[in-house]
């Protein structure tokens, strides 16, 4: 309990400053916010707020499930608002005594339709809906993780890298063939691990599909770890947090053109390491390595990396893009993941988590270019 009432007093200073007496916090089908989770501990399917004077309301769809699994003052079914956010939000600012007048704000994913719904039918309220508003602080705040989510990261991370020995062995033995027995493989390991599954998606394309930075259909019944470059791109999802990494294998013969692509990629791996501490420039990083590549008349098709967390992206961008103004602070855990891709001699990326400290990096999973 104590580690969500950590969360949510920084969350409370940020609403004091800015005069926000309710805030509301939706994870439902067609608006999904994590933050439901990193503030209480439900999984998910819930609407949940934070009053001005520190107390906290969660209205979920499975109340069975919220009792089990949340940490907050009052648990309320959705059903006694009939199931409607705009009903949970006039109930909630009632029980959690709200001031009239005083400002509500409401997630900015809110279509503008139904923003004016809310503004019509709560209008003792300031309903407030901005872009860089909560959210924004939400995502500074879960960019710099805590004691209890590097804990849990340290364990995720021993788990990937276990899964990764495993699937090295075994399509080195011939045990993984196709595409489909590497992600049925990774599924089972993660649930025989206690984990919840899979991250996201996995991504298993072979030489015949790793062309593509991320394959589709995700994986099929093609053939894996045959000759050529083969990507495996995965994560395993451990109490809500997921894991994020890539592997290429790469199987003789190899061309000229393949020996550069991997060549290309562990170099750039290297320089980004090379770059990666605190008060680095996010942006300087990913800039460091997309010239690297021109020097060799190469371009990478995406960002070098990203943070992780609750979600396979979340803050900070690791990218190039002008607009990105992150710089690396302990307690981030970001993945590095330079990647070149071409449509006749396929595709070769590497993915590591990385955890910013104080005295420096600390690579968390052990992904690498492996060789058949």
């Amino acid at each position: 309990m104590q580690v969500y009432e950590n969360r949510r007093e920084k969350i409370y200073n940020w609403m004091a400053d800015e005069g926000i007496a309710l805030v509301m916090i939706e994870d439902c089908e067609g608006r999904r916010n994590s933050a439901l989770r990193w503030f209480c501990g439900q999984p998910g399917d819930a609407l949940f707020f934070l009053g001005m004077d520190k107390k906290t309301l969660l209205i979920p769809w499975d109340l069975n499930m919220a009792r089990l699994y949340s940490q907050c003052d009052t648990i309320i079914p959705y059903s006694q608002f009939a199931r409607k956010p705009i009903k949970a939000l006039a109930g909630a600012a009632e029980i959690l005594k709200i001031p009239l007048g005083s400002k509500i704000e409401i997630p900015s994913v809110t279509p503008y339709p139904l923003f004016l719904k809310y503004v019509e039918e709560i209008s003792d309220y300031d309903i407030i809906c901005r872009e860089h508003g909560v959210n924004r602080e939400l995502e500074r705040n879960r960019a710099l993780k805590d004691e209890e989510e590097i804990k849990i990261y340290k364990k995720l991370s021993a788990q990937t890298s276990d899964v990764i020995n495993l699937l090295i062995k075994n399509v080195r033995s011939g045990k993984i063939k196709t595409e489909t027995d590497a992600a049925l493989f990774i599924e089972t390991e993660a649930r025989k691990r206690g984990c919840e599954g899979t991250g996201f998606d996995t991504i298993a394309a072979g030489p015949g599909r790793s062309f593509g930075i991320h394959a589709f259909p995700p994986y099929t019944a093609a053939a894996f770890g045959a000759p050529g470059l083969s990507i495996l791109d995965f994560g395993l999802k451990y109490m809500g947090y997921t894991s994020d990494v890539t592997l290429t294998f790469a199987a003789p013969p190899l061309s000229k053109p393949q020996e550069k692509i991997i060549s290309l990629v562990e170099k750039a791996y290297s320089l980004a390491l090379s770059l990666t501490e605190k008060n680095a420039s996010c942006r300087g990083i990913a800039q460091a390595v997309d010239s690297f590549f021109a020097k060799s008349k190469k371009v990478m098709p995406h960002s070098l990396g990203h943070g992780i967390g609750l979600e396979a992206h979340e803050a900070p961008a690791v990218s190039s893009r002008s607009d990105n103004e992150w710089v690396l602070e302990p307690g981030m855990i970001i993945t590095i993941e330079p990647g070149l891709y071409d449509p006749v001699h396929g595709g070769c990326r590497l993915e590591n988590d990385i955890l910013i400290t104080d005295n420096g990096i600390e690579i968390l999973t052990n992904s690498q270019i492996v060789r058949l």
